[in-house]
């Protein structure tokens, strides 16, 4: 019994430690630049007391309520077979409405914008991190000015270079890292703070509500600088899949948010004695001699910071696919043993062309602070109108019990919303026109598929009375066996009636196959495939992919060796793959401009056999034209 609680813990302790590096890495970096934003001379607030107090108040009792309260207390308990994140939390949500009704019309729209602003986030974290970090330069020696946005822009070019290679060998050194990293945060604060305990005194909610008294104005504008501490809160619950919740919930109450909160009120003390350093409170409270090895580590979390978010980038792009909201694109599987770490060059090289772009356009993290916030924001809402509607069935509350909680929780986050929306004319519009294009694109892409869908149906024979026709005019039928690929069962697959048509043969064995993205995270095979077995050698063969499971052709096959005993030898199988042009027309279904942008996607997906790893040498792809 005593070995098994030692390996429990242990396990424990390592997951903490791993969630220390990947979840935290970007509210880990917030200290950087949060506090000083409020402070900027553009809002002219003054180093008083009541100001500092305030802006305190409001970001210990932000932190307590978004991310404790929220995230850590209630998110964490909505998972969806362990995972989380907005794409698993609106797949929960769309499990309670039937398809093609307006609950359920409105829960996709939600999640798309919701993973869309996520893009956004996505984008804006590398550059204001690493941008921050190496600001810290110009503390240690004003020389270095002109030099940190170059060096900032070559530390991130070197990040997404390095992204094929994996995270395996990076990430085993994240943790150690972060857990270094919110000590010195820690140590930093409470140095300060001893020195001026009194400022302990900003706990008291009232410093926060008097500043709305005073000047609620000025106040609201403020609460878009507070936000900026929860930004990479969405975290905890995105990555639940990969440490669990307890893992997550210890590291955030042990390590992270005391940390955090020691070194918010310790810039806050810095500020009260010595106003000049509001500049940069956060490289001031080093000693002259940790300067340059606070600049480092600061420099390494911020790396390890954007790392979680690109990552996190992959693994929305990988579950849009699956969900059917993104074209197939080239994944990478950086680590045999764990399928969680993937590389996405396409998604990589995109966010690498932005980042640069943003650094180069805003060139100081200050500037960058006017444009953060809002897309996490708008994210943040998106899973708070969802929890609101999983309650009461995910745990039997009462619909006046989900009122009471999550109302004030979305008022609260309303008004970040619009503290952060008097930021767009100052670059807030950077995360909403990025996110505006991601969310066409996908949406673009689900309906495409749909009328592409709807026009191969319109066109299409029946499957059953095809294979009885086969008795009654039986074509010619060769040894081996043939797989086509079909995203309908119903029907005969296009790929199909052009061999029948020109090659005039049919193989000895037929599997239409379909694969279908279910709305859980993993389904185990004896749950995911469906063998019908009809006349004529033919066979129905259904599978259903969780949105985070990795589709493998040859997998499936041994799979239904050891399911239903059927063999399948690789050289005598033929894959057969039908390639559908996209021709827009002026068939009512889209606008027009609409309709070329699907094409253009379709014809940048990545190959179906690429795809499904299917040998090439096994595949055959006959193509048609398709107007939608």
């Amino acid at each position: 019994m005593q070995n098994t609680e030692t390996q429990h813990k242990g396990s424990m302790t390592a997951l903490s430690l791993g969630a220390l590096g990947v979840v935290y890495g970007d509210i880990g970096t917030s200290p950087l630049y949060a506090f000083k934003e409020a402070f900027n001379p553009a809002h002219d607030l003054g180093y008083s007391i009541p100001n500092i107090y305030g802006v305190l108040s409001l970001i210990f009792w932000a932190l307590t309520i978004i991310v404790t309260v929220k995230y850590v207390m209630l998110a964490l308990r909505a998972d969806n077979n362990g995972e989380g994140g907005i794409l698993a939390l609106m797949a929960l949500v769309m499990r309670r409405y039937a398809p093609r009704t307006r609950g359920r019309t409105i829960a996709v729209a939600l999640g798309l914008i919701g993973a869309s602003m996520f893009y956004g986030d996505s984008i804006i974290t590398p550059a204001i991190s690493v941008l921050s970090a190496i600001e810290g330069t110009a503390v240690a020696t004003p020389l270095l000015q002109d030099a940190v946005v170059p060096i900032t822009v070559l530390i991130l070019i070197g990040l997404f270079l390095v992204q094929k290679r994996g995270t395996a060998l990076v990430g085993s050194y994240f943790g150690p890292v972060m857990v270094v990293w919110f000590g010195v945060l820690g140590v930093l604060g409470l140095l300060q703070i001893v020195q001026n305990p009194a400022v302990l005194l900003a706990l008291n909610p009232w410093w926060g509500m008097d500043m709305f008294i005073r000047e609620p104005g000025l106040a609201l504008f403020l609460l878009g600088a507070v936000f900026l501490t929860l930004t990479g809160g969405e975290a905890l619950y995105a990555d639940m899949g990969h440490f669990g919740r307890e893992p997550i919930r210890w590291a955030w109450l042990g390590v992270v948010m005391p940390g955090l909160l020691l070194n918010y009120f310790g810039q806050g003390a810095l500020v009260l004695a010595r106003p000049e350093t509001v500049k940069n409170p956060f490289f001031y409270l080093a000693p002259d001699w940790a300067l340059w090895p606070l600049v480092i580590l600061a420099a390494m979390a911020t790396v390890i910071a954007s790392q979680a978010v690109i990552s996190g980038a992959y693994s929305m792009t990988t579950q849009a696919i699956k969900l059917g909201y993104l074209p197939r694109m080239k994944v990478l599987f950086t680590n045999a043993s764990n399928q969680g770490q993937i590389y996405v060059p396409f998604i990589n090289w995109m966010m690498l062309i932005f980042v640069v772009i943003l650094v180069l356009t805003f060139r100081s993290s200050d500037n960058l602070a006017a444009a953060y916030g809002i897309a996490v924001n708008i994210t943040m809402l998106t899973t708070t109108v969802f929890l609101w509607m999983v309650a009461p069935k995910r745990w039997a509350w009462s619909s006046r019990r989900a009122n009471v909680v999550f109302a004030p929780l979305a008022l609260v986050e309303l008004l970040f919303l619009a503290s952060n929306s008097l930021k767009i004319d100052h670059g807030g519009w950077f995360p909403l026109v990025f996110g505006a294009s991601v969310y066409v694109m996908l949406s673009t892409w689900k309906r495409g598929r749909t009328l592409l869908k709807r026009q191969l149906q319109e066109h299409a024979l029946n499957l059953k009375d095809f294979v009885h026709s086969l008795s009654t005019y039986p074509p010619t039928r060769v040894e081996g066996t043939a797989i086509y690929l079909t995203p309908d069962v119903n029907t005969v697959p296009h790929a199909l009636l052009h061999n029948l048509k020109h090659n005039k043969v049919l193989h000895e064995r037929v599997f239409f196959l379909s694969a279908q993205a279910a709305d859980v995270p993993h389904v185990p095979p004896e749950q995911a495939i469906e063998l019908t077995p009809m006349e004529e050698g033919i066979y129905l063969l259904h599978v259903d992919f969780g949105f985070k499971d990795e589709p493998d052709i040859q997998r499936l096959l041994k799979d239904c060796e050891r399911l239903f005993g059927l063999e399948f030898h690789l050289m005598e199988t033929s894959f057969f793959l039908a390639r559908q042009t996209i021709v827009p027309s002026k068939i009512p279904g889209m606008v027009l401009w609409r309709e070329v942008l699907f094409s253009w996607m379709s014809r940048n997906a990545q190959e179906a056999s690429d795809y499904f790893r299917i040998p090439p040498n096994r595949v055959v792809e006959l193509g048609t034209q398709i107007e939608i």
